[in-house]
């Protein structure tokens, strides 16, 4: 009896392992991690901090586009900016790309959105909002980023007023696409 206990366990080990090493060797790991994540952040419990008294925003540093169009950020000053650092091996910026997405759907005409990909190998970045059918503007750094955007982690998430004063300064991942963030997208875009 107690050897068909011990063999069993170990079949299930077995398989467990093996479940676990074919996604990790199929590189479905990051999106499996992500989607973990994602049932988190549908809780709601993850949700970014305004910032009462935001620091200067900055615009001096350029963008490229997946088309290749060079981008000078001082483009978005005077506009809503909302401003997302990721990477495609980053689990949690998978986990909160389909409801920045929807943000985005609901905000396009009133916020600037910068979606800027950290990834080395680009086109896996191309690739991979292609597949996703997002959306939202995507880009990649091409100049040195100003002091002002402390990006030691990602995903990191900045929103600018129109006046250059960053409002959301968010490290982590976080549920955008809420009652109240909405709200503050909407107190922004409108005011003067």
């Amino acid at each position: 009896m107690m050897k068909r206990k011990v063999k069993k366990e170990l079949i299930e080990w077995i398989v467990l392992v093996s479940v676990f090493g074919i996604i990790y060797l199929a590189g479905w790991h990051t999106e499996v991690i992500g989607r973990m994540q994602q049932v988190v952040l549908s809780t709601g419990l993850i949700t970014p901090s305004i910032v009462e008294e935001g620091k200067k925003a900055s615009y001096d540093f350029w963008l490229e586009d997946f088309n290749g169009n060079r981008i000078d950020f001082k483009e978005f000053e005077g506009e809503v900016v909302f401003m997302n650092f990721w990477a495609t091996w980053c689990p949690p910026c998978v986990a909160e790309m389909p409801d920045i997405h929807d943000l985005y759907q609901k905000n396009k005409d009133d916020v600037k959105f910068v979606m800027i990909s950290l990834d080395q190998e680009e086109f896996k970045a191309v690739q991979f909002v292609s597949r996703k059918e997002f959306k939202f503007p995507t880009y990649f750094l091409r100049s040195n980023l100003p002091k002002t955007y402390n990006t030691h982690s990602i995903p990191t998430t900045y929103v600018m007023d129109k006046e250059g004063f960053v409002k959301v300064e968010n490290h982590g991942m976080a549920k955008y696409d809420t009652d109240k963030f909405n709200a503050l997208l909407d107190q922004l875009a409108k005011s003067q």
